[in-house]
């Protein structure tokens, strides 16, 4: 008992001052990590941000997040490797086979490797960033976390999506800039055709003036006029431009507000197709008897 006690005290004498200062200077880096981290974050959370400082205040926290991470690992593994030795482990051994580790491990997850690549690739590209709403393949959604290896989405039905990065070929960002939307009206054919575009046109002017309405507005909306026709009847086409994700919100109160001037002007909507089934005389005689 007493030769254990002696050890220990021998070897805490010796050693644990140095391992107490390298647990202290890890702690002490990962605490500067993190104040240098979310120094990085523009704030943004006043009413009078801009679109783009809020865009920009997303970007460098998804680049804030991931410097963390990776810092943090970084630190804990040299802390790891810097304490070995005061343990008796020689680290030369570990630091060859770690290396011929990592190149094994290089070789026999190369898909793990590229979704590395494909991360840091669309991350200092810009590409996206968490809070962008995404396309990926057949998925869309909001970008909820994203990291060097992997991408999560959450889409319209509240699933969280994981995409590893590797298997990222193409992808729509619908939060940058602007969004652009096309509404048609199927006026009927014997309905007059230039009064319905004077109340599209009323439509569009009445829209851009309300000022609940117009911070949505990048451009429009404007009446481009005839797009087909046909025999249920003529197709007139309004576009507009509008702020990002805002797009369904705008189309939802432009629909109404067509759908009621052109009613309060009397026009009529086309697309109604009446179908009369006309039975044989014999068929008719038939029903009649019973």
């Amino acid at each position: 008992m007493t030769d254990h006690v002696f050890r220990w005290t021998e070897f805490a004498l010796g050693h644990g001052t140095r391992l107490l200062a390298i647990l202290l200077i890890a702690l002490f880096l990962i605490r500067v990590l993190r104040i240098l981290t979310r120094r990085l974050i523009t704030a943004a959370s006043n009413e009078s941000a801009t679109r783009v400082a809020r865009m920009r205040e997303r970007q460098t926290r998804t680049l804030a997040g991931i410097i963390y991470s990776g810092g943090t690992a970084v630190i804990i593994i040299v802390a790891a490797l810097t304490a070995l030795p005061e343990f008796g482990f020689n680290i030369t051994p570990v630091a060859a086979a770690a290396g011929l580790a990592s190149l094994s491990v290089g070789f026999g997850a190369q898909h793990v490797v590229r979704d590395f690549i494909n991360g840091f690739l669309t991350i200092f590209e810009d590409q996206y960033v968490v809070g962008d709403i995404v396309r990926i393949g057949d998925v869309v959604g909001r970008v909820e976390h994203l990291t060097l290896r992997r991408t999560v989405v959450r889409d319209p039905q509240g699933a969280l999506v994981t995409i590893p990065n590797g298997e990222i070929t193409k992808v729509a960002n619908l939060s940058r800039d602007w969004g652009q939307l096309f509404l048609d009206a199927v006026v009927a054919s014997d309905q007059p055709l230039d009064e319905a575009l004077n109340a599209l046109e009323a439509v569009a002017a009445e829209f851009r003036a309300d000022p609940s309405w117009s911070p949505m507005l990048v451009d429009g909306p404007r009446v481009l006029g005839v797009e087909s026709l046909a025999s249920n009847g003529t197709t007139v086409r309004l576009q507009v431009r509008t702020a990002p994700t805002r797009q369904d919100d705008v189309a939802r109160e432009l629909r109404r507000r067509m759908q009621i001037e052109l009613a309060g002007r009397g026009i009529q909507l086309g697309g109604v197709q009446r179908m009369q089934l006309l039975a044989p005389d014999q068929e008719i005689r038939r029903m009649a008897s019973k």
